[in-house]
């Protein structure tokens, strides 16, 4: 798990699990720097992607954060994804440790992307896997955190299939603010289950808020899922209607060892990422 996406587009990456495949995409020019956090006790890198127009630009830009994915693996794919669609006016252009990574994100990150670029209050996040399932459990536990939140096939099977189990008293808590999830879930046997078992529990027991969005993907693997099912996602997620006000421009980040991304306005995108410094 290594990225996020933004408007300004930023990116964190979270554990590793495996070797990921490694892909040719070509990389973005994107800004680069450090926090020392003193929530996970380490560096942390993080990777920004701004628009083009960005410093002739003086308008503010919405974020996305996106879990997973560094310079070498998601972060340029999602950053060329974003600007790609926005392009196309396809949409408009703008576990362990847990708690402590979620601090470090809502007290440290956002003020020092808030602190380096313009930026709106619309922020978003995104990933898959494990990333996927840090996302489903801030809904859950801190839904406020993010306007927007993206899970490709999260790992619902973690710890006995526990926060889906616990879903239905997060959900009864849930607050009125608008909130929009979006997640999906290969055929994989280990996963399949426990998503489609909490489509099923949101169907019942979910209030007005969050709208959500379940896409069943039988037919795509764990490895594939993602680039499967990324341009639907932020389509449904960020349509074009429900960012009027809200010019050109995404930033994107990611932040290392750990990755998410947060986001800033249409139009154009930047992108950060964030990854642990060796």
């Amino acid at each position: 798990m290594k990225n996020l996406i933004c408007f300004l587009f930023i990116s964190t990456s979270l554990i590793s699990c495996g070797k990921s495949p490694q892909y040719n995409d070509s990389i973005p020019e994107h800004d680069s720097f450090t926090i020392e956090s003193a929530q996970v006790s380490e560096t942390r890198v993080v990777n920004v992607w701004t628009p083009p127009d960005y410093v002739e630009n003086s308008d503010p830009l919405p974020v996305i954060y996106m879990l997973d994915g560094g310079i070498k693996e998601d972060f340029p794919h999602i950053a060329n994804t974003i600007a790609e669609l926005v392009k196309m006016e396809k949409i408009a252009p703008i576990t362990d440790g847990a708690k402590e990574f979620r601090l470090f994100i809502s007290d440290e990150l956002f003020s020092e992307i808030g602190q380096r670029y313009r930026t709106t209050n619309h922020i978003g996040i995104i990933g898959e896997s494990v990333a996927g399932l840090f996302i489903m459990e801030t809904l859950m536990k801190r839904p406020d955190m993010f306007d927007f939140y993206i899970a490709m096939d999260p790992s619902l099977w973690w710890n006995d299939n526990h926060l889906v189990k616990t879903s239905k008293g997060y959900l009864a808590k849930f607050p009125s603010k608008e909130i929009r999830l979006w997640y999906a879930g290969s055929g994989v046997e280990d996963i399949s289950p426990y998503t489609n078992q909490l489509a099923g529990v949101l169907k019942s027991e979910a209030p007005e808020s969050p709208i959500w969005n379940y896409s069943d993907e039988p037919n795509e693997k764990h490895n594939t899922v993602f680039r499967a099912t990324k341009e639907k996602a932020l389509i449904w997620a960020l349509p074009i209607a429900r960012l009027d006000g809200l010019e050109s421009g995404w930033n994107v980040i990611e932040a290392g060892g750990r990755q998410f991304a947060p986001m800033v306005r249409l139009t154009n995108f930047s992108f950060v990422q964030v990854t642990a410094k060796n």
